[in-house]
């Protein structure tokens, strides 16, 4: 029996910075889809949630963009695989498809259909971090660190980190992003009504970190712990800091995304990267300009 393939669907990642980092591949696709939507519940804070940042992203496609929510992604994403059966369709993904936040479940749906997919890759902050000189491949499991409420402190991240350290290994820490998040009390009632959005700063992060240490009192890492922080990385105004973790909690990151990495074992040339980005007693704010 012969298989029919329909349209295709295209995941293609926006890179970090602005409109302008869409790969030309990635730019061909957009303008032949009848469709474009784009993914708005992780990272789209760099390209702008506000309505001047679609238009933006709108006037270079010369088409309009769907805004594709928690909800829809999770829960009507069928409805776009549909689509995709009748005419090209694109979806769009702050950094890299399968970077921090995957799109392996998306890929696996649009194939039971007998959608064709096809991806478009660009940077992610899996790559990017790379900045600050401390070597990829010298790097062990990558972190998440959510949001603690008063009843919720989960601490599993410990552990990897943990296991990391005594590796040698660095440990890039991905920090808490809360965009349409439903209370507790609307989720009750059965009418969803949403929390305004929060993205985890690295002060907060550490903070957190340092709580979870002093639970389990292993030695993981502690105030002394040489770390990296970034803020808006691959952005024009891209911040990065090395210094302890008593250091960074004093550092103002600014305006959020931000990720933490916690410093393995370190080879002399990367001792003499993370120089460019140390803090000084002179301005306890510096962040390394010597690569742009």
């Amino acid at each position: 029996m012969e298989l029919i393939i329909y349209e295709m669907l295209y995941i293609i990642g926006l890179g970090l910075g602005d409109e302008r980092d869409i790969t030309l591949k990635g730019l061909d696709a957009v303008k032949k889809c009848e469709k474009v939507y784009i993914e708005a519940y992780t990272s789209l804070l760099s390209f702008g949630l506000s309505t001047d940042g679609l238009s933006t992203l709108e006037k270079l496609y010369g088409k309009p963009i769907i805004l594709a929510d928690r909800e829809m992604v999770e829960e009507k994403v069928d409805n776009i695989l549909l689509e995709a059966r009748g005419s090209d369709v694109a979806f769009l993904v702050v950094g890299d498809p399968f970077g921090a936040t995957t799109h392996t479940d998306l890929v696996v749906r649009a194939k039971t259909m007998m959608v064709d997919v096809k991806v478009v890759h660009n940077a992610s902050v899996m790559n990017a971090i790379g900045i600050c000189g401390l070597q990829l491949y010298r790097y062990g499991e990558t972190v998440s660190i959510p949001f603690f409420t008063e009843t919720w402190r989960p601490d599993s991240f410990y552990e990897k980190i943990e296991r990391n350290r005594n590796l040698g290994l660095h440990t890039l820490c991905l920090l808490d992003i809360r965009v349409k998040e439903p209370t507790l009390e609307s989720l009750c009632r059965g009418r969803k009504q949403y929390e305004p959005p929060r993205f985890m700063t690295i002060n907060t992060a550490i903070d957190q970190l340092l709580e979870v240490e002093q639970k389990h009192g292993k030695s993981a890492y502690d105030e002394d712990t040489n770390c990296v922080g970034f803020a808006r990385l691959g952005s024009e105004d891209q911040m990065i800091v090395a210094g302890t973790m008593r250091q960074l909690c004093t550092v103002n990151f600014g305006e959020p995304l931000h990720c933490l990495v916690i410093v393995g074992k370190t080879h002399p040339v990367e001792d003499e990267m993370l120089e460019f980005y140390k803090i000084t007693t002179e301005n306890p704010e510096q962040k390394g300009n010597g690569i742009a």
